[in-house]
């Protein structure tokens, strides 16, 4: 078939409802993942009491999610290229469904900690397939803001969980985990698989039909079809690329970018500080439950004013903002805990780190959060992309373990030196967004490959 030929001569200004059914179907893997990690803060209390767990026995359960993540993350860029990004979702909703049954069925650790596990590998393929999948469905002026909806619905997931969590009992918090796994299987149904993966897979109808159906029936798709086949003819002429060939001249630029973006991300501190959020309000003696409520609340709104800027500001600017309110925000946490442990202005301490906090997820959420995942799903071409995000991936949640195991003891020697610390990380994550992300707005994802990976 010769694309070169419009397809239908109208052309359709606005963007069809489908593009965000699409997308909305998606993101409840986004939600899912906010789910399953907003999960074991609240419950921590009951599930120890009720089935007798030691602190150790109870950490075991709520570290295990990562190690499940990390094995998520390295099958989820294979499993998207072999069964497709639907195809994915589906196996990731499947090990969520199966590990909330499993949790809510425990009656000791073994089972608890089975669950865990299958939710967290859940959790890391969903980490990864969603923002590829919205990525390469969307238009390019809208491709910013659909994407980093996956961000704003985990952040709405983690919030939800907290909040209702001091609600309902442990068993009932794990039966409302499958609702968003039931919403995103049956809307799997009624949604088109993505046109590049398509078209990677040489099904030439089937990519042409489901471009249509996302682009809308009047839509003159023949430019951005002849672009996509194109690109894709373009790298069917390059060797196959083998999990190596990531780090040659080529292709060393887009992994560089994607893996200090992901380092960025996760060493600044976030997980500590997310996981820890009530310990650190109760050490600056702040009410623990309105400081995780405001908490919760800004992290949400933050997350939306970030989907409202990206495509209008771009990647970087926004990049820059948050990573600037990042150093701020570790700053007035690190002087609250300093005037603490000298006995100075006492009184000041709890405001101090309380906005200190504050300061910190707002400008995470407003850009740290989403971005890295957005650009991961954009400069990587379709040859390389499951290699590629795989390995960004994995990085994402080998640093939020670490970050997470470290954080205690960081903690424990010293509450003012950890926020310099992550002052610090966050002070050379600007200088590398300075210096080695490119901006990627309002660009097709095959121009933004092009440029990037010459």
């Amino acid at each position: 078939m010769d694309i070169k030929e419009p397809l239908v001569h109208a052309s359709s200004k606005g963007h069809p409802w489908i593009v965000y059914f699409t997308t909305f179907v998606a993101v409840c893997g986004s939600y899912e993942f906010g789910a399953c990690a907003g999960y074991s803060s609240p419950t921590q209390d009951a599930i120890r009491k009720d089935l007798s767990l030691s602190l150790a026995e109870y950490s075991l359960f709520g570290s295990i999610l990562t190690f499940g993540a990390m094995i998520g993350a390295i099958t989820s860029g294979l499993i998207a290229d072999l069964i497709g990004r639907k195809g994915a979702m589906r196996v990731s909703s499947a090990f969520c469904v199966a590990g909330w049954i499993a949790i809510y069925f425990s009656e000791g650790p073994v089972p608890l900690d089975i669950g865990r596990l299958a939710t967290g590998y859940g959790m890391g393929v969903f980490s990864y397939v969603v923002p590829v999948f919205v990525a390469e469905i969307a238009p390019k002026d809208r491709r910013g803001a659909l994407t980093a909806l996956n961000q704003l619905m985990i952040g709405a997931g983690v919030s939800v969980s907290f909040i209702i969590g001091n609600v309902l009992s442990w068993r009932s918090l794990a039966l409302i985990g499958l609702i968003p796994t039931a919403v995103l299987l049956f809307g799997l149904f009624f949604i088109p698989e993505s046109p590049r993966w398509l078209a990677n897979r040489g099904r030439e109808k089937d990519f042409v039909a489901a471009l249509q159906i996302l682009r809308g029936q009047d839509a003159d798709i023949s430019q951005e079809a002849e672009e996509i086949q194109d690109y894709i003819s373009t790298l069917d002429r390059l060797p196959k690329p083998k999990l190596l060939d990531l780090f040659q001249r080529r292709y060393l630029h887009s992994v560089t970018i994607s893996v200090g973006l992901m380092f960025c991300q996760q060493l600044g501190g976030i997980n500590g500080v997310c996981f820890y959020a009530s310990s650190i309000f109760e050490l600056a003696g702040f009410s623990t439950t309105i400081g995780t409520i405001i908490y919760a609340c800004l992290q949400v709104v933050m997350s939306g004013v970030g989907v409202a800027l990206i495509d209008k500001v771009g990647r970087k600017p926004l990049l820059l903002l948050a990573g600037s309110g990042l150093v701020a925000g570790c700053i007035l946490t690190a002087v609250a805990f300093y005037l603490k442990v000298q006995e100075v202005s006492l009184g000041a301490v709890p405001a101090l780190a309380v906005t200190g906090i504050l300061v910190y997820i707002g400008s995470f959420s407003i850009g740290m959060g989403a971005i890295p995942w957005v650009v991961m799903s954009e400069i990587f071409p379709v040859n390389i992309k499951g290699q590629a995000g795989s390995l960004a991936t994995l990085v994402n949640w080998f640093g939020a373990w670490l970050c997470t195991y470290t954080f205690n003891f960081l903690m424990s020697w010293s509450s003012c030196g950890t926020f310099i610390l992550y002052a610090a990380i966050n002070a050379i994550a600007i200088l590398f967004i300075v210096v080695v992300v490119p901006e990627t707005k309002g660009k097709s994802l095959e121009q933004i490959q092009a440029a990037i990976n010459k």
